[in-house]
């Protein structure tokens, strides 16, 4: 299972974190995705750098009123960064200086035992300003790096240290073959109660193992025999008084727990409805291409008459449209109602999500497709497609060759998408497709 490092940056308010947040990212947030509500107001983004690649979260948003708001929320933020984060960079200014609260958070980043990068940003001259920089060794936290965020300087040493913590091969973690569910959502669903339910009623949990990012406890729950390990994003933090209602930040955690899962159970209140939230948080899953099932909880508090369940999965559908793949079930984490169907409904995705097309077959499914609706054509030049393979699961990723890249349309990579889903299933995981150009030489 390959997880991708996480990287956190934490600081005060105008110290810079978006501007450098958006400069690493590069183009890739200007780019607008199909997927409502995920790519605004944006926390986290893919980076690399030389061979490696990791996720960004910038930890950023906090709008002071006084000086002790600032220091409470970002102590909040640091211990965000300190739970999630594989390796944190602290951001500071030369402009305004060394301030008080910033050697309270380095305090807590120097406890914490996590690989700390401290960044001194807007540094236009390092020659001119180079004693101003020096005064941040007063926090005790090995070399400052001078940049400039908006300028795009000194980013080319400062990702070579964040990187020099990765550990060898950190995007290579031993096989497990167990699958690996996120129960992700926001605060207050009832994500801890479906775990909590799901161990008291099979007491058969086998052990608690060690979170791969941060000290969260995972949980391995067996049942007929078969194990399962269960990625909490919420409940873990209860000690350190997070408060919950930091909603943003829950994307954060959410990042990081769906890198590592096959398949996400994101949990809708049922008494609140779906929310733009609650597609935001989606859209992380939906967007690294994990198998996912929507658990609507709470169901048990509604008041219901013969149309509650269709007016509600309407609703779900309209919102989470970018998924119409994903599995949907009505539970309650309180009386237990319709649980056992959850696991049955894990293995399905879980199948589905690491599930193989013999290239014959395949091949058979899109030509008979194409003979039903012909494939698009412009100025007399008519898409030909040549042949199609499968070229990964996890999700299952499809390569299909033809004349001409340009004549193939979305609409029709969505047809031929729908065609394979009638032929094969598929429910549950989200399919993925390349598009390669080949002559017909080839």
């Amino acid at each position: 299972m390959k997880r991708k490092p996480v990287v956190a940056i934490v600081g005060r308010p105008n110290v810079g974190k978006s501007t450098l947040f958006n400069a690493l990212a590069g183009e890739r947030l200007s780019i607008v995705k199909d997927t409502p509500g995920v790519t605004r107001d944006r926390l986290y983004t893919d980076v690399e750098w030389l061979d490696k690649s990791f996720t960004l979260i910038d930890t950023g948003g906090i709008e002071p009123d006084s000086s002790d708001v600032i220091l409470s929320q970002m102590r909040e933020q640091a211990q965000i960064a300190i739970d999630t984060a594989d390796v944190i960079m602290f951001m500071t200014d030369v402009r305004q200086g060394l301030v008080d609260a910033d050697s309270k958070v380095a305090d807590m980043l120097r406890r914490s035992q996590k690989p700390v990068v401290l960044v001194v940003n807007k540094v236009d001259s390092f020659a001119k300003q180079q004693a101003d920089v020096y005064e941040f060794y007063n926090l005790g936290l090995d070399d400052p790096f001078p940049v400039s965020a908006a300028e795009k300087q000194g980013l080319g040493d400062l990702l070579d240290k964040v990187i020099s913590y990765f550990p060898e091969g950190s995007a290579e973690e031993e096989e497990d073959e167990r699958p690996k569910i996120a129960v992700i959502g926001k605060p207050n669903v009832g994500k801890s109660s479906i775990i909590n339910r799901l161990l008291g009623e099979n007491r058969l949990i086998v052990s608690d193992i060690a979170g791969t990012t941060r000290d969260a406890v995972d949980t391995v729950l067996k049942r007929n025999g078969k194990e399962y390990i269960f990625i909490d994003t919420a409940g873990l933090r209860r000690k350190n008084k997070i408060k919950e209602e930091l909603e943003k930040y829950m994307i954060v955690r959410t990042v990081s727990a769906v890198e590592r899962a096959d398949v996400a159970v994101l949990v809708i209140d049922a008494t609140e409805g779906v929310t733009e939230q609650d597609a935001k948080i989606a859209g992380i899953a939906h967007e690294r291409g994990k198998g996912m099932i929507i658990a609507v909880n709470k169901w048990d508090l509604l008041e219901k008459d013969n149309k509650t369940v269709n007016d509600f999965t309407k609703d779900i559908r309209d919102t989470l449209a970018f998924m119409p793949y994903a599995e949907l079930i009505f539970i309650s984490a309180k009386s237990g109602q319709r649980l056992p169907k959850l696991y049955d409904m894990i293995d399905a995705v879980t199948e589905n999500h690491a599930m193989r097309i013999q290239t014959g077959v395949l091949n058979e499914i899109v030509s008979e497709a194409a003979a039903l609706q012909q494939p698009p054509s412009d100025k007399g030049k008519r898409l030909k497609i040549f042949y199609t393979t499968q070229a990964s699961v996890k999700p299952p990723t499809f390569v299909i060759f033809v004349n001409d890249k340009e004549l193939m349309h979305f609409s029709y990579v969505r047809y031929l998408e729908n065609k394979i889903r009638e032929a094969f299933g598929f429910s549950g995981t989200p399919l993925r497709f390349i598009i390669r150009e080949r002559k017909e030489k080839e």
